[in-house]
C-alpha cells in the first residue's frame, strides 16, 4: 500500500490520512515521518489532522449521548 516516494514527490491524501491515523496512535514509522517532514507543504497534514479531530470529537459526543439517559 505504501508506494516509495522521493523527497520531491508530494504525499497523497491517502498517505496524509494514514500519517494522521498513525500520529493519533503514536506508531509512525521513521521512513514515513521523514517523508512527511520532507513535504513542501504541510496543508494536507493540517487538513487531515483537523478532520481526524472532528471525527474524534463527534464520536465522543455520540458515545456520551448514547450512554447518558435522555432528559425530557
Amino acid at each position: 500500500m505504501d508506494e516509495p516516494t522521493t523527497p520531491s514527490t508530494k504525499p497523497t491524501w491517502s498517505q496524509a490520512l494514514l500519517s494522521a491515523l498513525a500520529a493519533a496512535f503514536g506508531v509512525q514509522s521513521s521512513k514515513n515521518r521523514q517523508r512527511d517532514f520532507s513535504a513542501h507543504s504541510p496543508w494536507k497534514f493540517i487538513v487531515m489532522g483537523l478532520v481526524m479531530t472532528a471525527i474524534f470529537i463527534a464520536t465522543i459526543l455520540l458515545v456520551v449521548k448514547a450512554v447518558l439517559p435522555q432528559s425530557s
